[in-house]
């Protein structure tokens, strides 16, 4: 038994990326939770419109911060500044008690709100103004999941399941062939993240139905505008996948990178923290992450009916992220695939297969 738990121990220590990742997981995931697990909203964006915008402007109190005043304006201004997301609580006034609209996509932003409208009505010993919660108005936790749970199913299978399929081809020797056969790195990339595009696009629309018929999820806007996102969404997280595995040596390499890929994603997107809530030291790294970009597209369209328009920054981030991905997996495939002197493409083996080669040559020396 003793050998037996000594042979395990320098397996360990040759296997140095499975031991750093033991060690330096639950420190990563305690630093990032540490920080970022708060439900608390300590700043609430406000608009306010109409002829005593400025006066109601310099009545909120934290966390309520005033962002835009508008006094020829009025509900119709405010109502696009929450649907375009640029406001998560608006206040109009001109009325006999203001009107105070708030985004119900933002959960707990929406929350945050009531609870400070009611601490303030009670302390001007004054009436509570009229308050509309507008895109989720009984506040239901299924209609903020499920749209980004679609982007989760995008990434499970875009990264995990495409890199383990391409890894397993390695491992079995039929990428190689790709090496002597007349075939561009783009054509390679592209023929082997087609199939998991297609497959991913049924999870997609299976998600979505499921949560339309069953949780009762809205879908108000654009099919053609949630389409071109989850697509852009798409290339960048099969292109992740695709990168994973041209790093990996075997499959268990591929899981654990994508799970160190996975984890930020979902605990940092705006999935289940609020983005303002998670703290600047590390919420940077949110901005880095696709899943945060297509959680504000699939929120803003399917619940608010956001047009393209005001989706501008999350499409063009997505795109960029997207072209940055791809091209360094199509990199990859290029050193992968690259000329032998002869011009003939010779296979980089690398592991067990090259030193199966090597071992060979040896004997037939």
């Amino acid at each position: 038994m003793w050998a037996m738990i000594m042979k395990e121990f320098r397996q360990l220590r040759r296997d140095r990326r499975t031991l750093a990742m033991m060690i330096a997981m639950p420190v990563i995931l305690l630093i990032v939770l540490g920080y970022a697990a708060s439900f608390d909203v300590t700043s609430i964006p406000v608009v306010a419109a109409g002829p005593q915008a400025a006066a109601v402007a310099k009545l909120l109190p934290r966390p309520f911060d005033v962002i835009g005043t508008q006094p020829a304006e009025g509900r119709g201004w405010a109502q696009d500044q929450l649907r375009d997301g640029q406001a998560a609580v608006a206040v109009v006034t001109g009325g006999k008690r203001p009107v105070v609209l708030i985004d119900g996509s933002q959960l707990f932003t929406a929350q945050a709100t009531l609870t400070a409208l009611s601490k303030l009505g009670t302390a001007a010993n004054a009436g509570r103004p009229q308050v509309t919660i507008l895109y989720n108005p009984t506040l239901k936790t299924s209609d903020v999941m499920i749209p980004g749970l679609a982007g989760v199913v995008l990434v499970f299978i875009g990264t995990t399941v495409t890199s383990l399929g391409v890894v397993r081809e390695r491992q079995s020797g039929t990428l190689e062939q790709l090496a002597v056969m007349p075939l561009r790195p783009r054509d390679v990339f592209l023929g082997k993240i087609v199939p998991y595009f297609a497959v991913a696009a049924v999870d997609l629309a299976i998600v979505l139905g499921v949560g339309i018929a069953v949780f009762g999820v809205p879908f108000r806007g654009s099919g053609a505008v949630f389409a071109l996102g989850a697509v852009l969404f798409l290339f960048v997280t099969l292109g992740l996948g695709v990168l994973i595995s041209t790093v990996s040596q075997n499959q268990g390499q591929a899981i654990q990178l994508a799970i160190m890929t996975m984890l930020p994603q979902v605990l940092l997107s705006g999935l289940i923290f609020p983005l303002s809530s998670i703290a600047a030291g590390v919420r940077w790294i949110s901005y880095l992450l696709p899943l945060t970009y297509f959680n504000e597209i699939s929120r803003g369209v399917m619940l608010r009916a956001e047009p393209i328009g005001a989706l501008w920054q999350p499409f063009t981030l997505l795109a960029l992220l997207g072209l940055l991905v791809v091209t360094l997996a199509i990199r990859r495939f290029s050193s992968y695939l690259a000329p032998a002197p002869g011009g003939s493409r010779r296979p980089r083996w690398t592991g067990a297969r090259a030193r199966g080669s090597y071992a060979q040559g040896g004997q037939q020396a």
